[in-house]
């Protein structure tokens, strides 16, 4: 297995490659020295079906000269192989200059010099492969026990990562941080009345140790999980289409956050740096702080400091510090997500610490940080338990979990589907749905909320693999909510 260079080495070529930077005169500049480590295990039915533990080492070396930007990788980590890169760097920006029609500038950013580790526990990667294969299978010869209901198909899986990186620049920042994270996963599928469906759980992706993997919680909702497969494929298909309410619990709403609210407001897709790809925003900047994004009593907050979020870290890929910021706020667009390029553009004096770079291979880019929907206020009108959200809805469908999704260009018009749908009639839970999808206008969807959960119903959801770029990199955040009521919202049968 390769080794990372030791923390000495890579401090020492880090002051090279900013003294090499600095010597050629760019405005400014910084390296990124990173080691990766991915273990992946996943199972199927009564067999281990993958297992990898990859390791992946380099240095990426960004400069801006004469307004440009050029940036060059290698995984070579040597001084001799610095000092190649740091020319190449510099002649690509020349190169990128010919064409700049106007000159990058970016705010300004303090010196650090910081260590971070996540804080965990349990290292993941000290448990042995044995004992994590062993609790796969055991999830899955669960699972397969209730074949006689219809469980055909088993799976579970375990990931975990680990990103080891300094970051130093010319603005005098020599920063170390090292990121742990988890995630585990399972479901199955059942096979009867002439259908086949699958439900799953999975514990939401995080930063932490291999604490987060709670067996007792995983083998704890094996059964309910397989009844619900089973109760599926019984249930009717939906055929009710028109305008009904909703209650969505937090494993299906946090990707309505993740499409609807972190993408429209990224910065660099607002300004339409890579619309040919994922499209732009609705959310221009003449909008802001007048658009009303939500409900008066909606709230969205980004938040890099949250403990356990998936995208938490001391410091972004621009060395700037991790931050805490509405997003929307009473209801408003409030503010968006940036790095140092767009901050300045948008006229601000320093940015919110959005920028992520997937790889030593990658540039960083503007990336969602967690994006939270905030609790409901305690005594306010419009806080509400699950609970008493379905006992005071007489017509409506309960929704957990994910399903198919889409969303149009400029992320105004969406189509979302689920994991489970429940019938609730004259406030109780009925019977399961099936194949039910809700379509909407973004900002028509957030102003019919009506009903938020409070602080004890907020759940850390998030997603692992977020894709934005050209190359795509792969980025992962925390979308933390509650369950909430929205009314009116027109509903159709999906695949």
């Amino acid at each position: 297995m390769l080794q990372a260079p030791t923390e000495k080495t890579h401090q020492e070529l880090a002051t090279v490659a900013v003294d090499l930077i600095r010597q050629a005169g760019c405005e400014y500049g910084d390296i990124r020295i990173c080691h990766y480590r991915k273990q992946s295990l996943s199972a199927r039915d009564r067999s281990l079906s993958r297992l990898a533990d990859n390791v992946s080492s380099g240095f990426g070396v960004r400069v801006l000269l004469n307004g440009a930007w050029g940036f060059v990788a290698s995984h070579r980590i040597s001084p001799d192989e610095i000092r190649r890169v740091v020319n190449l760097a510099v002649e690509t920006a020349k190169g990128s200059h010919l064409t700049q029609q106007q000159p990058v500038k970016l705010v300004p950013v303090a010196a650090y010099q910081d260590k971070y580790t996540t804080p965990i526990k349990i290292d993941p990667f000290e448990v042995p492969i044995q004992e994590k294969a062993e609790l796969l299978l055991n999830i899955n010869e669960q699972f397969l026990a209730h074949g006689d209901k219809g469980i055909k198909k088993a799976y579970s899986f375990l990931s975990f990562t680990k990103e080891d990186k300094i970051f130093a620049s010319t603005v005098g920042s020599v920063i170390e941080q090292t990121i742990y994270r988890s995630f585990p996963g399972m479901g199955c599928t059942a096979i009867a009345n002439g259908d086949a469906k699958g439900r799953n759980y999975e514990r939401p992706p995080l930063n932490i140790g291999y604490e987060h993997i709670d067996t007792a919680d995983l083998l704890g909702n094996i059964e309910r999980v397989a009844n619900e497969a089973v109760e599926k494929t019984y249930a009717p298909e939906f055929i009710n289409e028109g305008k009904t309410t909703l209650i969505l619990k937090p494993s299906n709403l946090f990707l309505t956050i993740h499409e609807s609210v972190g993408h429209p407001t990224e910065l660099d897709r607002v300004y339409g740096y890579e619309a040919n790809f994922a499209g732009t925003s609705f959310a221009t900047t003449d909008n802001l702080h007048k658009l009303s994004y939500a409900a008066p009593w909606v709230n969205f907050v980004a938040d890099r400091t949250q403990p356990k979020g998936r995208s938490t870290m001391a410091y972004d890929d621009e060395g700037v510090p991790a931050q805490k910021w509405y997003v929307v706020k009473d209801g408003i667009l409030n503010d968006y997500l940036t790095d140092r390029e767009t901050a300045h553009r948008l006229g601000r004096g320093s940015s919110n610490g959005s920028a992520y770079a997937d790889s030593w291979s990658s540039t960083p880019m503007v990336r969602i940080p967690n994006l939270g929907l905030e609790p409901g206020k305690a005594g306010d009108s419009h806080t509400a338990t699950l609970e008493e959200m379905i006992a005071d809805t007489k017509d409506g469908i309960l929704i957990d979990g994910i399903g198919s999704f889409s969303i149009d260009q400029q992320r105004r018009n969406f189509q979302f589907g689920g994991d489970a749908f429940w019938e609730v009639k004259n406030g109780k839970v009925t019977k399961m749905l099936k194949d039910v999808t809700y379509h909407s206008m973004t900002t028509d969807f957030w102003n019919s909320v009506d009903a938020l959960g409070g602080e004890s119903e907020l759940v850390q959801c998030g997603t692992n693999m977020c894709g934005k770029g050209e190359p795509m990199q792969v980025a992962q955040m925390t979308h933390a909510c509650v369950p909430v009521r929205v009314r009116d919202i027109h509903v159709g049968r999906g695949a």
